[in-house]
C-alpha cells in the first residue's frame, strides 16, 4: 500500500502516531481538499473539449486493458478516443493500446497504489483533447484506494472478474458504491469456473447499491459487448449536449 492516502495508518501501528494524530489528520484532510480542487480542474477542463472521461477501476488483472482493446475495435471509427494507463510499473499496458493507433499516456505511480488528480493533470499535458470523445483512464489495479480520490471522471466503471470469485461485492462495497456501473468480464471462463455465479455477484451488488447496472461481457468472444458500447454511446451523446 502507499503513503499518499494514509493506507499504512493501521491499528496496529496507530500508537506510534497518537501524539501527533491531529497534525495527521489535518494534513490528510489538506491532501484530499487539494486533489478534490485539481480533480474539480481536470473535470472543467474535459467539458470545455466535450471529452466524456471514464475512471476503469478493479483488482489487478480483472481485464481493464482487454476491454479496452475490444472497445476500440468495436467503436464506430467516428469516436476518437484516448487512454491514460495507471500502474506502479512498466508501460505494457500503454504500449497495448498504442498497437491499435490509440494514444496512451502511462503514469508509473511508483509505490501509489491508485491515481490521483494531480497525476493525471500531468499526463494530460502529453495528450491532445480536441477531438477525443472518450477519455479512459485505467486506474491501478486495486480494490480500495482509487474509490476515495475523485481525478475529474464523469463516470465510474467497476470491473469484475469471474475468475475473482462473487463475493467480491460484498467484501469491498466501497468500490462498489462509488461506481457508476458494474462490468462482469471473462464471462466466457463461466463454463470453466463453478463457483462463480452470476446470479450470487448480483445480488451481492444490489445488497451494496441496489439498482446499480450490470453488464456483463467477454472481451475474448465479443459476447455482450454490443450493451457497453451502445452506453458508451449513449454517454458520448449526452455529454455533446452538455458541451453545447
Amino acid at each position: 500500500m502507499c503513503d499518499n492516502c494514509g493506507c499504512s495508518i493501521t491499528d496496529a501501528n496507530r500508537y506510534l502516531i497518537a501524539a501527533h494524530e491531529r497534525q495527521t489528520i489535518e494534513v490528510l484532510e489538506d491532501l484530499l481538499v487539494e486533489n478534490d480542487r485539481q480533480a474539480g480542474h481536470n473535470r472543467a477542463h474535459f467539458n470545455s473539449h466535450g471529452t466524456l472521461a471514464i475512471n476503469l477501476m478493479s483488482a489487478p488483472g480483472s481485464g481493464k486493458t482487454s476491454l479496452l482493446e475490444a472497445t476500440i475495435k468495436a467503436l464506430p471509427e467516428s469516436i476518437r478516443i484516448a487512454v491514460i494507463e495507471g500502474d506502479l510499473e512498466t508501460e505494457n499496458d500503454a504500449e497495448r493500446i498504442r498497437r491499435h493507433g490509440v494514444a496512451a499516456v502511462q503514469i508509473t505511480t511508483g509505490m501509489a497504489c491508485h491515481l490521483d488528480a494531480h497525476m493525471v493533470h500531468d499526463a494530460l499535458h502529453a495528450l491532445d483533447l480536441d477531438g477525443v470523445d472518450i477519455l479512459f483512464i485505467e486506474n491501478v489495479g486495486n480494490l480500495v484506494c482509487p474509490a476515495n480520490f475523485d481525478i475529474g471522471q464523469h463516470c465510474n466503471v467497476l470491473l469484475l472478474s469471474v475468475t475473482e470469485g462473487d463475493d467480491k461485492p460484498a467484501k469491498y462495497p466501497v468500490m462498489v458504491r462509488a461506481a457508476d456501473r458494474v462490468v462482469i468480464t471473462k464471462t466466457d471462463l463461466l463454463p470453466y469456473i463453478e463457483e462463480f455465479d452470476v446470479a450470487r455477484a448480483r445480488a451481492a451488488i444490489e445488497t451494496v447499491s441496489g439498482g446499480l447496472p450490470v453488464f456483463e461481457l467477454s472481451a475474448k468472444t465479443g459476447a455482450g459487448i454490443a450493451g457497453w458500447i451502445n452506453w458508451l454511446l449513449a454517454r458520448v451523446d449526452a455529454r455533446r449536449v452538455a458541451a453545447r
